[in-house]
C-alpha cells in the first residue's frame, strides 16, 4: 500500500483548481458544462501514468463542484447530467487507488462533507457508490457502524420526514461490507417503499443467493412513484444471472432498456439479447406502441431491415429529416431505397410532420432524390412528372409543389 500518496498528490498543480471556486458560474450552464468535461479529461490523462495522483484530483474536483455550480441553471438537468457523467467517471479512479486506510479514510471524510454541503444537490450520486469508495469491507463497515444510527431512526417509523445525507450512503457500505441481513432489516424498517431505498434490498437479497426473492421483492416495489425502467431493469438483471433469458425478454426487456431515442432502444436490446433475431426485436418493439411506427424507421434500417423500413415510412408518420438523412446514405449504395426515402420525406413534410420544417428541407430531399435517380439511371423528366402529379393543387398542402415548382418545370 503507497503511504505517501497525500505528499506525491499535494504539490501537483490542476489546471481546473483555479476554475472551480465557490460562486466561479453564473447562471449559463454551457461554461461549467464545458469546463467540467475539460477537468475530467485533465484527470483521465494523469491516470494513464499514475493511480494515486487521479484519484486525489477527482477528490478535489468533487468537493469543489456544488459551491463552484450554485449559481448555475440546472432546470434543463444538462448540468446535473453532466455533474453524474463526471461522478461516473471519476469514482471508479478514487475506488481503485492503491492507498494507505488513512489516506482514503482522509479522501472519504472530504467528500462526506462535500454531500453534506450539497445544497442543489449536484453530487448526491456519489452516496451511491460510498462503499465501492471505501474500497475494502473493512472500511465499508466503519462506515456502516458510523452511519447506521441516524439512518435508522431517519428512514424508520419514528423518523417523522427527516433527511439525513448519508442514507444511501449506509445502504452501499452495509453492501460492500457484505452485511446483507442487516440491510435487508434496515430496508424493511423504512415506513415508506421508496425504490432508492428497496433497491438495496434486491441487491442483498440477490448477494444472499435467494433470486426469486429478490425479484418478488422488486415487483412488491412498484407504485404511483417507483421509475418502471428502474424495477424492470433489476428484474431483468435477476432473470438474466439466472439464465432464464427468455423470460427475462418477455417480461422486461423493452421497459427496461428505454433509452432516449427509438433506436437508442432497438440497440440496447438487441446487444442484450444477442441471440434473438434483430426483426423480431423490432416487431415486437414496433407492436408494443401503436401509433408509432414510423419512429422505429432508423432502427429498421440501422438493422439493414430495408423491407420493413420502407412499410414503416409508407403507413405512419416518420420524421422528414430522418428520412432525407436516410436518403442522402444510401444514394449510392441502395439507390431505390434512397429515392424511397426522399419521396417518402417530401409526403410526410406536405402532410405537415416534422418540426420547424423550410424550404431548405424540401430542397435537401428532392437532391438527395435526384441524385438517387442519377445512380439507378432513372429518368429525371419522369421522376419530375411524378412529383407534379403528387404533389400538385390535389396535395394535402401547397408548401411542396410550392417549392419545388422552379425545378418540376
Amino acid at each position: 500500500m503507497l503511504k505517501t500518496g497525500m505528499s506525491h498528490t499535494s504539490s501537483h498543480r490542476w489546471t481546473f483548481a483555479a476554475r472551480f471556486r465557490r460562486n466561479a458560474f453564473g447562471w449559463k450552464s454551457a461554461l461549467p458544462i464545458q469546463r467540467l468535461k475539460e477537468a475530467v479529461v485533465e484527470i483521465r490523462q494523469v491516470a494513464r501514468s499514475d493511480a494515486v495522483l487521479p484519484a486525489e484530483g477527482a477528490v478535489l474536483l468533487l468537493e469543489r463542484l456544488s459551491p463552484a455550480l450554485e449559481q448555475v441553471d440546472s432546470s434543463s438537468g444538462a448540468m446535473g447530467t453532466a455533474v453524474n457523467r463526471a461522478i461516473d467517471a471519476l469514482a471508479p479512479l478514487i475506488a481503485a487507488a492503491k492507498v494507505d486506510s488513512t489516506i482514503r479514510q482522509a479522501w472519504l471524510e472530504r467528500l462526506f462533507e462535500a454531500l453534506q454541503e450539497d445544497q442543489m444537490p449536484y453530487i448526491e450520486r456519489l452516496a451511491d457508490v460510498w462503499g465501492e469508495l471505501a474500497a475494502t469491507p473493512d472500511m465499508a463497515s466503519a462506515w456502516a457502524d458510523r452511519l447506521l444510527p441516524i439512518t435508522a431512526h431517519v428512514i424508520g417509523p419514528d423518523g417523522q420526514g427527516g433527511f439525513f445525507v448519508g442514507t444511501t450512503a449506509c445502504m452501499s457500505a452495509l453492501y460492500v461490507a457484505h452485511r446483507f441481513d442487516e440491510l435487508l432489516a434496515l430496508v424493511d424498517s423504512a415506513r415508506l417503499t421508496w425504490w432508492v431505498y428497496r433497491q438495496w434490498g434486491v441487491k442483498a437479497l440477490v448477494a444472499l443467493g435467494r433470486p426469486e426473492e429478490a425479484l418478488c421483492y422488486a415487483e412488491q416495489s412498484r407504485d404511483a412513484h417507483a421509475p418502471e425502467s428502474a424495477i424492470a431493469l433489476a428484474c431483468e438483471t435477476i432473470l438474466l444471472a439466472c439464465g432464464m433469458t427468455d423470460e427475462a425478454y418477455r417480461r422486461y426487456a423493452i421497459a427496461a432498456n428505454r433509452s432516449g431515442t427509438y433506436l437508442a432502444t432497438f440497440r440496447a436490446i438487441a446487444r442484450k439479447y444477442p441471440g434473438r433475431s434483430q426483426a423480431a426485436i423490432l416487431q415486437d418493439l414496433i407492436e408494443s406502441e401503436p401509433g408509432s411506427e414510423g419512429k422505429w424507421f432508423a432502427a429498421a434500417k440501422d438493422a439493414g431491415l430495408f423491407d420493413l423500413a420502407t412499410s414503416l415510412i409508407r403507413t405512419s408518420p416518420t420524421d422528414p429529416r430522418t428520412l432525407i438523412r436516410a436518403a442522402r446514405e444510401f444514394v449510392q449504395r441502395q439507390p431505390a431505397f434512397a429515392i424511397t426515402c426522399s419521396v417518402a420525406a417530401l409526403r410526410w413534410i406536405d402532410a405537415g410532420a416534422g418540426y420547424e420544417i423550410t424550404a431548405a428541407d424540401v430542397l435537401d430531399a428532392y437532391a438527395a432524390l435526384t441524385d438517387a435517380a442519377c445512380v439507378s439511371g432513372a429518368s429525371r423528366d419522369a421522376l419530375n412528372a411524378r412529383l407534379r402529379e403528387q404533389f400538385g393543387p390535389t396535395a394535402a398542402s401547397a408548401f411542396v409543389g410550392n417549392v419545388l415548382a422552379p425545378h418540376l418545370r
